[in-house]
């Protein structure tokens, strides 16, 4: 299997996830090679509950990368998972329409970019 899912499943171990049981871990791979990790940590209240996508992203920015060139996902049930519609809009910020994203499927993966998932996203020429 790729480095990149090996990752992500890696990361999986380190997610906060009292309420639903559910662990995704993210590998963000930089146009450079280096690959940043996230866990999802839930809160009791939900809404301040922090995705794996996400957290891979801010660790990434944090620490100075821009360009960003595969992102993987996997959940701990290896269902093919997908980054929700805000973390689609997060990555948007960050990377272009063709940052893969391979979503891990157990034996498989299933690859998307990032403007199949998210077409006609809001950017920042949208806004102007």
């Amino acid at each position: 299997m790729d480095d990149l899912i090996d990752a992500a499943r890696d990361i999986q171990d380190r997610a906060h996830v009292p309420y639903s049981g559910y662990t995704v871990g993210a590998a963000l791979e930089t146009d450079d090679g280096e690959v940043f990790v996230g866990c999802n940590l839930e809160n009791a209240n939900f809404s301040n509950s922090l995705h794996a996508e996400e957290v891979a992203i801010a660790e990434a920015v944090k620490n100075g990368h821009h360009e960003f060139s595969r992102l993987a996902v996997s959940s701990g049930r290896r269902d093919g998972v997908t980054p929700c519609g805000m973390c689609r809009q997060t990555l948007t910020e960050f990377c272009d329409g063709d940052l893969e994203i391979v979503c891990d499927e157990g034996d498989d993966v299933s690859a998307y970019t990032l403007g199949e998932l998210l077409p006609d996203t809001i950017t920042q020429e949208t806004l102007e």
